[in-house]
């Protein structure tokens, strides 16, 4: 079975959902008020118990499903896209908030969905939100959204504003707001800071954690389509320190180009 946002493979063992109290926006708008109803109203008729099983078996979590996979919720999203415009940084805000403090999964992924579709309307500031984001999902499947599609974004556009912040969460106790800084240039391409990207790599090389490990080979091997010989030439300064996990992954597409043996 595909994963809800087919990201990335992950080992299946537990999700234990972090216990966080939600808390409440600066003022729930008409407008979020109204989404939600829509949202709500739209996957209950969508419902389906047997894959909603299924779906949180795969996820290993604890947070309810509707059974509603990713084909089925497009055309919800595509309808907020259409009709559900925000006016202003604070609705925008405001609406993801209202679907994230839902309670199932599906709810949380449209939350997502919305803050990536009018993600243009976001600044520097909004980052405290994803941040949040970050440390109550933590999951992978709305952890790599966030990093790549949500925090990549605006750091691609402030990067002086957003360097200190990403030197700083490379250095928290969260591993998920870690991996999301090794993350956060997933898709930038030429426009990637290449020392910084290696620098993030090397400050986590030591750890254990899968997640880490998967998150450093990642990147690495998305960065190799822009610059294969920066990546070989880390790879291989740092073969011993890397972990097995991490280089594979880093190398994958490289090998499989003929630009490197291993």
């Amino acid at each position: 079975m595909a994963s809800p946002l087919q990201i990335d493979r992950v080992p299946r063992y537990k999700h234990m959902t972090k216990k966080v109290a939600p808390q409440k926006s600066s003022g729930s708008s008409d407008t979020a008020d109204d989404i939600v109803r829509f949202v709500q109203r739209e996957l209950k008729k969508k419902a389906d118990k047997a894959k909603a099983i299924e779906m949180a078996a795969y996820m290993k979590t604890q947070l309810p499903f509707y059974g509603v996979q990713k084909p089925d919720r497009v055309p919800i999203i595509k309808v907020l896209k259409q009709n559900h415009k925000p006016q202003s940084l604070a609705e925008y805000e405001d609406v993801v908030l209202a679907l994230w403090n839902l309670p199932y999964r599906e709810e949380k992924y449209i939350a997502l969905n919305y803050a990536d579709e009018f993600i243009k309307i976001a600044t520097p500031k909004t980052v405290k939100l994803f941040e949040r984001i970050v440390r109550e999902g933590a999951w992978w499947d709305f952890v790599d959204v966030v990093a790549s599609h949500l925090i990549g974004h605006i750091y691609q556009k402030n990067r002086a504003e957003l360097n200190p912040i990403m030197d700083k969460w490379i250095k928290d106790d969260d591993f998920w707001i870690r991996r999301t800084a090794i993350l956060s240039q997933l898709r930038h391409k030429k426009e990637t800071d290449s020392e910084r990207l290696f620098d993030y790599c090397l400050r986590c090389v030591d750890e254990k954690e899968f997640f880490i490990r998967k998150a450093i080979g990642w990147a690495l091997r998305e960065y190799s389509y822009t610059d294969p010989q920066a990546v070989k030439k880390f790879l291989l300064a740092n073969k011993d320190r890397l972990s097995t996990l991490s280089f594979r992954e880093g190398s994958r597409v490289m090998v499989k180009k003929g630009q490197m043996k291993v």
